[in-house]
């Protein structure tokens, strides 16, 4: 373990006086920087004033500053905010929303789709809706059981299409989970907008309310504000959290539209929308929200997003012909790229090694296995992404025998 004791931009400084970049931007959450000014201000100025509040019959203006900016940001359609304080509760929210929505409508819908690969949280909703494997085999008696569709690989979007429209059609689900553009821990799995558009009308066409969780895709790392701005699709549900306080403290909202909120509103107290948690919209999380949406506001934080695009796509293009590795590919911001290895996947006995070696490098990269990623924070330099690259590539050399054709 490295002792980290200070943050600035896209570096971690250790202990041991070794300076470390930020590759991963300290896993996803780190946005515009570690430490960044307007950010660590605003919370020393609302702490302050009130650092905590049961959110509950009270508000503070923080909370209703973030709704509101956060509805303007968010596809058009989206009318309704609802605080938790991480991703994976932002799962949960959704999840019982949907549930709700039909139950009070008085349909038994409670069947979710998920996709292949996805990922969604650690919480036991949001690890149900996850793939199932080692991660959580352990605690299968505690899972609630969901159908599943493949993943759109290129060549095969049809087979996700067909199978997603046969289980709404067959099944009458209540919802389907997804994350868009991109899966996350499921691997860096990429596929276009064109299917993430397909796959909301399939739900429209047979009303199955569709989820959207952009916890990580949220906030520039696909390359627009959110993923499902590229398909020009509005979800039912939405979750944000990671980049939503630039990655300075926990929080996360889940969004819907207006019926699925009118669905639990009513003077019948036996609808209502039972969800809580002691640090909902806690005053101090949502100040550095409210500067962290400020910042978007910027149109210097659009360029930078540009620019760090552009850095990723410069520095992948080599390793498309370099036959160490496979499935080069790149979503906005995010680029991954596999190693070839006899073992793939996330248990690849490469995976530490890698890990270890980048280490002592001093880059906090973070491998999936043989899946290495790169997704850093927007004020990288280009010093810093030849760095990273330098050190993928001398990563590769170092593996021996352990790299080579798949068996």
């Amino acid at each position: 373990m490295s002792k980290v004791v200070r943050g600035d931009g896209a570096y971690l400084h250790t202990a041991d006086g070794r300076r470390v970049i930020d590759a991963i931007s300290s896993w996803w959450v780190v946005t515009h920087g570690h430490c960044h000014p307007a950010i660590v201000r605003a919370i020393q100025e609302q702490a302050g004033k009130l650092n905590q509040i049961i959110f509950a019959g009270y508000t503070h203006d923080p909370a209703e500053d973030v709704a509101a900016r956060i509805l303007r940001l968010a596809p058009r359609g989206l009318d309704y905010v609802f605080f938790s304080d991480s991703g994976s509760a932002s799962v949960e929210v959704a999840i019982k929303m949907a549930l709700g929505y039909w139950h009070h409508n008085r349909k038994d819908r409670t069947r979710i789709v998920v996709m292949q690969h996805s990922y969604h949280g650690d919480t036991i909703g949001a690890m149900s809706v996850g793939a199932r494997g080692v991660f959580n085999a352990a605690y299968g008696p505690l899972l609630f059981d969901v159908a599943s569709i493949p993943f759109p690989a290129k060549g095969r979007e049809r087979e996700t299409l067909n199978a997603l429209a046969s289980i709404c059609q067959s099944e009458r689900p209540a919802a389907f989970i997804v994350e868009p553009l991109i899966l996350g821990a499921g691997g860096m799995l990429m596929y276009p907008p064109w299917v993430l558009r397909e796959m909301k009308r399939v739900c429209e066409v047979y009303d199955v309310l569709f989820i959207a969780d952009e916890i990580m895709t949220g906030w520039g790392r696909t390359g627009s504000m959110f993923a499902c701005e590229q398909a020009n699709v509005t979800p039912d549900v939405v979750c944000y959290s990671k980049g939503i306080t630039g990655g300075a403290l926990p929080l996360a909202v889940t969004l819907c539209r207006a019926e699925i909120f009118e669905a639990h509103y009513s003077t019948d107290r036996t609808r209502t929308f039972f969800h809580s948690s002691s640090y909902t919209a806690n005053p101090l999380a949502c100040a550095a929200a409210k500067a962290n949406l400020e910042l978007w506001e910027d149109p210097e934080t659009r360029r930078r997003l540009i620019s760090v695009v552009a850095m990723q796509e410069k520095a992948l293009e080599p390793f498309r012909t370099d036959a160490r590795f496979e499935n080069v590919r790149r979503t906005g911001t995010v680029t991954a790229l596999d190693l070839k290895v006899n073992d793939a996947g996330y248990l690849a006995g490469v995976g530490p090694k890698l890990q270890s070696f980048f280490k002592d490098r001093n880059l906090l990269l973070r491998p999936l296995g043989n899946t290495i990623y790169v997704m850093p924070p927007y004020c990288v330099t280009a010093a810093d992404i030849d760095e990273i690259y330098a050190g993928i590539r001398e990563a590769a050399d170092a593996c021996g025998g352990l790299c080579g054709s798949k068996a």
